[in-house]
């Protein structure tokens, strides 16, 4: 029984790409693993990585259930993120395809590389 392509709107792995589109979300995923972290803490974790954009990456990630947002009634104001329940899920489903990134880009690297981090 040959295997049929769902419909865009239908597709599990669209669906999920979809929320982790963009430079810098997987990155912030990634950081977020190892608990709460302050925007100035992640904007020096990640170069090249301006205010702005951090804070769109946030606020979209917030947006889709990812992070949560953690407001401080301190002075100065003391702003922390991290990983909710379901962030986590999907760092976790990340997982299998870091390890593939990982096999090509020692494959890339050379025959001899791609046999030392083969499992």
């Amino acid at each position: 029984m040959a295997h049929r392509r769902q419909d865009a709107n239908t597709c599990g792995v669209t669906a999920a790409i979809a929320v982790i589109e963009g430079r810098w979300k997987t990155t912030l995923l990634w950081l977020l693993e190892s608990g709460p972290r302050r925007p100035a803490e992640l904007r020096r974790l990640v170069p090249g990585l301006s205010e702005k954009v951090l804070t769109q990456a946030l606020r979209e990630m917030e947006a889709d259930g990812l992070v949560d947002r953690r407001v401080y009634d301190v002075l100065p104001l003391k702003t922390e993120y991290s990983l909710t329940g379901f962030g986590r899920d999907l760092a976790e489903a990340l997982s299998p395809l870091s390890d593939w990134g990982h096999r090509r880009m020692a494959r890339q690297a050379g025959p001899d590389a791609a046999a030392r981090t083969t499992p």
